[in-house]
């Protein structure tokens, strides 16, 4: 982190790394060290959401990006950030990260082979400090007391006042913020994700770029399944696809009560590549997660797709 500690060296090629003219200069670093994400050849982007995510790096805009559990979302920002060497952090807002965890606690430490008590800092204060990407991932569920910590960081400036410290911390010019989240901020009307809550609209008026990521199209979808997984039958692939939307639009419809993700159907094809089996695989991936009066329905959607039944029955195989 040493060599990058002055910024970005460099500037990348939009067109080149993500299929985008973009009007203004991305910065980049020349080189990656630790905290860079490894860098996924194959990743598909969004143009729309990928756009948001370079205005963030590129004019250090604060970018939130929502939508359904598995669509892509964190894997959006730490690919962009990949491409440009950006080193990048991802903190989980659970209900577990406490304000100390993001500002720090006085602890003992042993210095010189004698212990005293001094200021640790936690994650987002080692972060301001840095030329860092910082994620907030289910940033719908994170605590009130920690969230008005974040609060304070979407102003202008983004100064962080450490009251026990008596210091004002300015942030690093290539600091970068992010968060992202399966709801908008506004409550899960669904059900589906537990332990979400309404934002506080003061905070979510603080986020200038908002960006929503739903499901890709099929064949993108198709393109993505194929390049994770190239020893995957066409046939068999595009079968696989078909499935997945099948059982979305029963969701919409209120027929099914689980959502096929994309990392679903990705878990479904992995398991088919070790298995050899695409039902066996299924079942494993998604089936046995689902309410059993719904698995016939399931069943009718995988004989459609590939013109064999479904076994559901509680004996079958001895894996169920």
């Amino acid at each position: 982190m040493q060599a990058q500690s002055l910024g970005p060296d460099t500037a990348c090629n939009s067109q080149k790394a993500f299929g985008l003219q973009m009007p203004w200069t991305i910065p980049a670093f020349s080189h990656a060290e630790e905290h860079v994400p490894e860098l996924d050849p194959h990743y598909l982007f969004v143009p729309e959401v990928c756009s948001a995510i370079l205005m963030g790096f590129a004019h250090d805009r604060h970018v939130y990006v929502h939508g359904p559990h598995g669509s892509g979302k964190s894997s959006h920002i730490e690919q962009v950030a990949a491409r440009l060497n950006w080193p990048c952090i991802r903190v989980n807002l659970d209900g577990h990260v406490t304000r100390s965890d993001l500002i720090g606690r006085d602890m003992v430490v042993l210095r010189d082979g004698k212990q005293i008590t001094e200021f640790v800092p936690g994650i987002l204060v080692w972060a301001l400090e840095r030329p860092v990407a910082l994620i907030f991932d289910e940033y719908d569920a994170g605590r009130p007391d920690v969230m008005f910590v974040i609060h304070r960081l979407l102003e202008a400036n983004g100064r962080l006042t450490l009251l026990d410290q008596n210091r004002v911390i300015v942030p690093h010019p290539a600091f970068r913020l992010f968060a992202t989240a399966n709801t908008v901020g506004l409550g899960d009307g669904a059900g589906l994700y537990a332990g979400t809550q309404v934002l506080n609209q003061a905070q979510l008026d603080r986020w200038p770029v908002v960006a929503e990521l739903d499901y890709l199209g099929a064949d993108q979808e198709l393109a993505i399944l194929q390049s994770r997984i190239p020893e995957l039958d066409c046939a068999m692939a595009a079968g696989m696809v078909a499935l997945t939307r099948l059982c979305r639009r029963a969701f919409q419809n209120g027929d099914l009560s689980t959502l096929m993700s994309l990392r679903t159907l990705l878990a479904w094809a992995e398991n088919q590549r070790l298995l050899r089996d695409c039902a066996t695989a299924f079942k494993l991936a998604f089936v046995n997660r689902c309410d059993e009066p719904e698995r016939a329905l399931i069943g009718e959607f995988y004989q459609r797709c590939f013109e064999e039944e479904l076994s559901l029955a509680d004996d079958d195989a001895g894996l169920f």
